[in-house]
C-alpha cells in the first residue's frame, strides 16, 4: 500500500468519495444497468458479471500501492454511483492521475461530478502536495475529453496507438490516449473556476450542468 496516499474519504455537498470495498457491488452493479455503459467500445468499465472481479482489481492494486481506489456515493440518496481512482501513483516526483472513473447515466454532467473532482483535485495539491494531476482518456470519448477540459485541464498530448483496446467490440484496435495535466500553478484559478460553477449549480438548484 501506498504510504504517500493512505486511504482516505473525502465528503462534499452533493458527493463524498469513501474507500471502495465489496459491499459496494450491488449499488455498483445497479449503476452500470444505468445506461449499459459496458457496452461502449472505447472505455473500459465493467458489466454487472465483472464487477465483483474489478472491485478486486482495484484493491489489489491498492494493496501494491499503485492505486487508491473510491467509491462514489451520491449524497441524495446513500448509495455508490460509480468508480473514481487515484492511479499510476508516483510517489517520488508528487504526481498522480485521476482516472478509471465511470458513473451511472442520471448523474452524468451533474454537479456530483465537479464537486467529485473538485475534492480529488484539492486533495492531491493541498493535502499530497502534488505537482502535477493527469487525466487519460480514448481520443474517441468526446465527452470525457470535453468534461476534463471544462475542469481547466490542458492536452498535453496524445499517445498513439498507447495501449491495445480489450473491448469485444473494438476487435483489437489500438487507443490513441489524450492526455491532459492541471500543474500546481494553475490550481488556485482552477479552484475558483470549479468553486463557481458549483455555485452556479447550487444557485440554480438543478442538476444539469
Amino acid at each position: 500500500m501506498s504510504t504517500w496516499i493512505a486511504p482516505t474519504s473525502l465528503t462534499g455537498q452533493h458527493v463524498a468519495l469513501v474507500q471502495l470495498s465489496d459491499q459496494h457491488h450491488d449499488d455498483l452493479v445497479e449503476a452500470v444497468r444505468d445506461g449499459e455503459l459496458w457496452q461502449l467500445w472505447y472505455t473500459a468499465i465493467p458489466s454487472p458479471e465483472n464487477m465483483a472481479t474489478e472491485i478486486a482489481r482495484r484493491l489489489d492494486l491498492q494493496a501494491k500501492g499503485s492505486m487508491c481506489p473510491f467509491a462514489v456515493i451520491d449524497q441524495a440518496t446513500g448509495r455508490a454511483v460509480g468508480m473514481t481512482t487515484y492511479m499510476n501513483i508516483d510517489a517520488a516526483n508528487r504526481r498522480v492521475e485521476i482516472g478509471s472513473t465511470w458513473y451511472r447515466r442520471n448523474v452524468q454532467r451533474t454537479p456530483l461530478n465537479t464537486e467529485a473532482k473538485r475534492l480529488l483535485l484539492a486533495h492531491a495539491f493541498e493535502q499530497l502536495n502534488c505537482i502535477a494531476v493527469e487525466f487519460r482518456t480514448h481520443f474517441f470519448n468526446h465527452q470525457s475529453r470535453r468534461a476534463i477540459e471544462r475542469l481547466g485541464a490542458k492536452l498535453d498530448g496524445i499517445l498513439r496507438s498507447h495501449q491495445i483496446n480489450p473491448h469485444p467490440l473494438a476487435s483489437g484496435a489500438m487507443r490513441d490516449s489524450c492526455v491532459y495535466s492541471i500543474i500546481a500553478s494553475e490550481w488556485s484559478s482552477v479552484r475558483a473556476h470549479l468553486d463557481f460553477q458549483l455555485s452556479r449549480s447550487s444557485l440554480k438548484d438543478t442538476r444539469s450542468c
